[in-house]
């Protein structure tokens, strides 16, 4: 048996040949795991799962013509996989324990039972546990077969046997190889088991769904060493206190990782969310100073947020800044921008920042909105709540104009929105939507002096 000893690195997956304090590709300390690759012939024969070897095709020779998408029967988790699941695919589920990751694969086990074959694997519940729960869920059908098994080999002698279409591992922590002396749950493991059904993936065209937990940093364990394997990487958001569940496609390999779903969980499992910005916008205050209504393009979805700014007159020497859904550097760099191009003296103030419903807004085209927010608190006078804002802010105070603009302004005419602020610049073609007076300006001085 031959075996190779490297370190892992437990925040991005890099490979060393020795130990170091610090990971020379991304410069975390004390997150190097040793990591035993075994070429055993129990790993070599295991890259037959699914039949024999498959020999070279030309382009031309493969075929097209039957489809290998299908629908989950839940419309925000297959615009976020791209359309639907893709026969073959190996899937990652990550989110914090008791996010509903669990919960929401045992619901698409009851439309896609009514046409594939589909095998529950849990290494944390009994059979028994798992009925309980798919009662709960309103689950059943005659095609989901369960198994409470850690062992893979057992689990592969039951995909064998059964030969499901679907095959669900829950979770990747739990499930061990003999072949690997390691425990369950270390790199090691991890890696070896899916690698494993990967090649039972692509081999046979079974489609697996994996659940990884998060570790306390947030982080699927052994996260990199996953993301590099699977063909997509789902994160379930969600703040404790709130119902509502966001989906998030961090690698997806048959569609676009910038579509988000957006779930409420309820007592009888996940309900859909098909207007996020409606939700978002719910117990809006209305005549409030520092809150603002910025539109986010998520995939292809328009999203509304609000965004709220505290500020306050400090009491210490250095200002102090919070940011919770806004980029922290951000919120540091449109804040210099409103004192030295707007006119408002905030230097010596407290700034916290929140976007509510837990989204988080990564582009630029909320930075109007953040500026606004920030200059109604400084000023103590509310935006109108029939007003948005939409637009990049530069250096100089200038606003600029932002991708799909159009799309944005249609979601923002829909839920009631009366006024919108836009660049002036690069937007002379774009019509307003009946019953909304678009505003155009030039900087944030113009767009501050006409709001307030």
């Amino acid at each position: 048996m031959k075996s190779k000893t490297v370190f892992v690195c437990n925040q991005c997956g890099n490979e060393t040949p020795r130990w170091q304090g610090q990971c020379p590709a991304c410069g975390a300390w004390n997150a190097l795991v040793e990591f035993e690759d075994r070429q055993s012939p129990a790993a070599k024969s295991s890259a037959k799962i699914g039949g024999a070897r498959p020999a070279p095709k030309k382009l031309s020779e493969v075929e097209t013509d039957t489809e290998i998408r299908f629908s989950t029967g839940l419309s925000e988790l297959d615009r976020v996989l791209g359309g639907g699941g893709v026969r073959g695919s190996l899937v990652l589920v990550g989110g914090a324990p008791g996010i509903g990751k669990s919960t929401l694969l045992l619901q698409i086990c009851a439309f896609l039972g009514s046409s594939l074959k589909i095998l529950y694997v849990s290494g944390e519940e009994s059979e028994r546990q798992i009925k309980m729960r798919a009662e709960r869920l309103q689950v059943a059908s005659d095609n989901l077969y369960l198994l409470s098994e850690t062992d893979l080999s057992g689990i592969f002698e039951a995909v064998d046997a059964l030969q499901p279409d679907i095959l669900i591992a829950d979770s990747i922590q739990t499930l061990y190889h003999p072949d690997n002396a390691s425990s369950p749950g270390s790199v090691s493991q991890v890696k070896d088991c899916t690698m494993r059904l990967m090649q039972l993936a692509k081999g046979s065209g079974t489609t697996v769904f994996v659940v990884g937990h998060v570790n306390k940093e947030g982080a699927i364990a052994g996260p990199k060493v996953l993301e590099h394997m699977v063909d997509c990487v789902l994160y379930f958001e969600g703040e404790q206190a709130s119902s509502y569940r966001i989906l998030r496609a961090a690698k997806n390999r048959f569609g676009s990782t910038n579509e988000i779903g957006v779930f409420e969980m309820a007592d009888s499992g996940l309900r859909e969310v098909p207007n996020p910005s409606e939700m978002l916008l719910a117990g809006r205050p209305l005549g409030a100073p520092g809150t603002c209504v910025a539109c986010a393009m998520e995939g292809t979805r328009p999203v509304l947020a609000e965004i709220q700014v505290l500020v306050a007159r400090t009491s210490f020497n250095v200002p102090r800044r919070t940011s919770d859904g806004f980029d922290f550097n951000r919120v540091n760099l449109l804040l210099a921008v409103a004192e030295k191009r707007g006119g408002l003296n905030i230097g010596l103030c407290d700034a916290y920042v929140n976007v509510i419903g837990g989204l988080q807004l990564d582009e630029p085209a909320a930075d109007l909105a953040f500026v606004l927010a920030a200059a109604s608190s400084f000023r103590d006078k509310p935006v109108d709540a029939s007003m948005t804002a939409i637009g990049e802010v530069g250096l100089t105070g200038e606003v600029r104009s932002v991708n799909a603009l159009q799309q944005r302004l249609s979601e923002a005419a829909r839920l009631g929105f009366t006024k919108c602020l836009i660049p002036r610049h690069g937007t002379q073609n774009i019509p307003a939507p009946a019953g909304m007076e678009l505003i155009r300006v030039r900087n944030i001085r113009e767009a501050i002096e006409i709001t307030l």
